[in-house]
């Protein structure tokens, strides 16, 4: 599709793309390239420089930054005239997004963000690198369109300074991933790890650090088992007060549950609204850890609400699972969100509304520019006290209110839905789900787990064995990375300890040996994040500390490890082992940045506990067992259903060889190292044999 206006010609090649993100730049008047032969290509032939602008669907800064400048003709015009434009889904593309957030982040002190707007040389070296820029000047931040044509001429004038300074740049990335002396990691940086997130905390709030604020999940993750392992009272402290804080506060949908990405202020109150499905997976197993070790309903609660968000909203018709929602609806940020008293008054009778507003904190002159972000800062007993009535017969008017209001909701104008799915994060909420099944029982949750599960291994498997990153619209395409097999890798084991079903486990062993063989450097022992045969890039990018999400060298390493104890395969517990030492010296100075790596850490210090419960499927003993066993928080134990007239492939799994029904009775084995202690048919036994102790 060609486009003309009176200063020039463009052609959109964005219009056959199946990112939604892409698809959003198709109309603008920008003669936009996807990441590929033909973009690249013509850089080199023309030798121009390349602006590579790299966001995501859900970003509302790069909402802005269209409007502002690539839907302006005259700032159109001037990218058209001077540069090769690539556009960039960062969450199909992670490859490109990890090397050249580094770059921005060297190049800017730090700061880093997106949009992320690069200026490249032919040869992919970064010049200049910044995030959003407005228009003209403002913000602290140069004029886009001044910018543009700044850097024309600088490319014009000097262009062997430019190279020179790109090329040194590089050279500097390729130095930081060298990770430092492999070394052992042990207790002592599993302490260090506790003092440092103590030094951190936000005592009055949760969470570490200032504003913003993002869910810590892994973090909290990590402080649930240094509370067990240490009795350490304030570790517990940390994670029930910014548990409690976010889900009291505006960044948990308490209309239709769910968490959105962050919190623009200390008390987690306002979000920026976009819902990501990482976000979700990550905070779903957290809260359930959580409950698992408190009993606290509240958190029971938020987990369900979030899972049955994914189960209504996120689920295409296929199986898989959508990525993210915008902030944005009708031009508004967090339009869909907010309410008026007014608005709560139109659904809800007068009684209803008032003890509504009262608990969720929705107010003539509003919490955010002018309007109510729910929220409960008090407590359901205060609010009762209050309206004069019994905290009981306040939660049964709220429990009837939010479904109504769901409905209102609903006739609104939605943000935008970013329908693509991503094999990385769809292992996420493969875990997530299997967790909720597994400790809340709620056989929809497992329902659901395996239909992503089977989706993904039927449509975003290669020819060849290997995966697949994204699909949208009945296309699979882009060779996976690290963080998909190990995402994925790992919430196959999870499905398989929740449901018994053999053929995850050996899927997730099929991928695992894929990391293995195309991932792995062999020097070092980390994996890569892209494969052997992935497209060459400036930088081979590797890294172990976390992100938005956890490490994808350290899920690698808790799968293969998980793995090696359920196989008793100890090539694979040395790997695992491997990949967390070549980080050693890193973790040994800034431990709280390797959470997830600690978490692996915990598991191969401790060794698991193995659980096989044996019973024949949909029996009620069989079922009594599992639910004593889904109250116990053991986050070191390997787990296996497995009913013994079924036959269903379980050869070779040690941890299920000899294992029978009691007197025709489900039972559960113990074991450390394959040796168990004898099987235990009564509740009772089970129970003191999982208690740990005080």
């Amino acid at each position: 599709m060609t486009h003309t206006t009176a200063s020039h010609k463009y052609t959109n090649r964005l219009i056959h793309e199946t990112s939604p993100y892409l698809l959003q730049h198709a109309h603008n008047p920008v003669e936009w390239y996807a990441w590929g032969k033909q973009a690249l290509e013509r850089a080199k032939e023309e030798d121009r420089l390349i602006l590579l602008s790299i966001g995501y669907s859900a970003c509302h800064w790069c909402h802005v930054m269209e409007r502002e400048s690539f839907e302006n003709e005259a700032i159109a015009a001037l990218m058209n005239e001077h540069y090769v434009n690539i556009k960039v889904d960062r969450e199909e593309r992670p490859d490109l997004d990890d090397i050249y957030m580094a770059a921005t982040l060297t190049m800017n002190h730090g700061q880093g963000g997106w949009p992320m707007t690069l200026f490249l040389t032919p040869d992919l070296e970064p010049v200049f690198a910044g995030t959003y820029f407005p228009p003209a000047e403002g913000f602290g931040r140069p004029g886009f369109a001044t910018l543009l044509t700044s850097i024309a001429t600088a490319w014009r004038e000097d262009r062997e300074k430019l190279r020179n300074s790109a090329g040194q740049l590089v050279e500097h990335l390729r130095q930081q991933r060298a990770s430092g002396p492999a070394l052992a990691v042990g207790e002592a940086e599993l302490r260090l790890a506790l003092v440092q997130y103590a030094e951190d905390f936000d005592s009055a709030f949760g969470g570490f650090g200032a504003a913003p604020k993002f869910p810590p999940a892994t973090a909290l993750s990590l402080l649930l088992r240094l509370h067990q392992r240490f009795r350490d009272p304030h570790a517990l402290l940390m994670v029930r007060t910014t548990l409690d804080a976010m889900a009291r506060g505006g960044m948990y949908d308490h209309i239709g549950g769910g968490f959105a990405r962050y919190s623009t202020d200390r008390q987690w109150l306002v979000p920026h609204f976009e819902k990501m499905l990482y976000d979700n997976a990550l905070l779903t197993r957290t809260y359930l850890e959580a409950y698992q070790v408190t009993g606290d309903p509240c958190y029971r609660r938020t987990a369900t609400a979030t899972l049955d968000y994914i189960l209504r909203e996120m689920i295409s018709a296929e199986g898989g699972i959508y990525s993210s929602t915008d902030a944005d609806s009708e031009g508004e940020e967090g339009k869909f969100f907010v309410w008026t008293p007014g608005q709560i008054a139109a659904v809800l009778e007068q009684q209803e509304a008032h003890r509504f507003n009262a608990y969720y904190d929705i107010t003539p002159g509003g919490n955010w520019e002018g309007k109510s972000i729910p929220n409960t800062p008090r407590s359901l007993e205060i609010v009762a006290e209050e309206l004069g009535i019994t905290a009981e017969e306040l939660q049964l008017s709220l429990d009837e209110a939010v479904p109504k209001l769901h409905e209102a909701r609903l006739r609104r104008v939605a943000p935008g839905l970013d329908d693509k799915i991503l094999t990385a994060w769809n292992g996420l909420m493969i875990t997530g789900l299997a967790d909720g099944y597994r400790v809340l029982g709620e056989a929809r949750y497992l329902e659901a787990a395996q239909r992503a599960a089977d989706f993904i291994l039927a449509t975003l498997t290669r020819a060849d064995g290997g995966l697949l990153r994204t699909y949208r619209a009945g296309k699979a395409h882009l060779n996976a990375y690290l963080e998909d097999y190990a995402y994925l890798g790992e919430g196959l084991i999870d499905l398989y300890e929740a449901g018994g079903e053999v053929k995850y486990l050996r899927e997730a062993e099929r991928l695992l040996e894929r990391v293995l063989s195309d991932f792995l450097d062999e020097e070092s022992g980390a994996f890569y994040n892209t494969a052997r045969d992935h497209e060459t890039l400036i930088v081979r990018y590797r890294d172990g500390a976390d992100g938005a999400t956890p490490s994808s060298n350290a899920v690698a390493a808790s799968a293969l490890a998980r793995l090696s104890f359920h196989l008793d395969r100890n090539d694979l517990r040395i790997a695992a082992m491997r990949a967390i030492k070549a980080y050693g010296s890193m973790i040994a100075r800034y431990p709280r940045g390797f959470a997830e790596s600690l978490c692996v850490v915990d598991l191969l210090l401790e060794g698991p506990v193995e659980l096989a419960l044996v019973g024949k499927k949909g029996t009620t003993d069989l079922e009594a067992l599992r639910r004593e066993v889904a109250k116990h928080y053991l986050p070191n134990s390997i787990q296996a259903i497995y009913d013994p007239t079924a036959r269903d492939g379980a050869e070779g799994l040690p941890l299920l060889e000899g294992k029978t029904l009691v007197n025709g009775k489900a039972a559960l084995y113990v074991c450390r190292g394959f040796a168990c202690q004898a099987p235990l048919t009564s509740l009772a036994e089970v129970k003191s044999a999982l208690t740990q102790p005080a």
